[in-house]
């Protein structure tokens, strides 16, 4: 399974979510075929960008409950992002909680237009 995890700024463009999915997974020789999932914190289930760019990729969006997003497995810890949800890298915590127990980031969070993309795989996928 690969996920890409979502964070951005209120009232983002869907086409700049699109974009950052797209950066994200060309950075690790991945295309969009390769998803199986989005995948953000709860707090963005409002943010209409990040839904309509799971529905344009026919692809399910997890939302991640925040006391799942605190994981210590993170690699980017930005202040500004505690500030707003609580943890160093929404992004990067999404895809890793959706992933799944044996996931692992491909890299750092990408940002992109005020949108942050994280690529994680689990356990089962290289």
């Amino acid at each position: 399974m690969i996920v890409a995890g979502i964070g951005c700024r209120k009232n983002v463009a869907a086409d700049a979510v699109l974009a950052a999915i797209d950066r994200a997974l060309e950075d690790h020789g991945r295309s969009r075929q390769d998803l199986s999932a989005l995948a953000t914190g709860s707090i963005k289930k409002d943010e209409m960008a990040i839904a309509a760019t799971a529905e344009r990729l026919r692809l399910p969006l997890v939302l991640v409950e925040q006391a799942e997003l605190e994981t210590p497995r993170t690699i980017t810890h930005s202040p500004k992002a505690v500030a707003a949800t609580g943890v160093g890298s929404l992004s990067e915590a999404a895809a890793l909680s959706a992933a799944g127990p044996e996931s692992r980031l491909l890299g750092p969070r990408i940002i992109l237009n005020d949108v942050a993309c994280a690529i994680a795989t689990s356990g089962d996928a290289s």
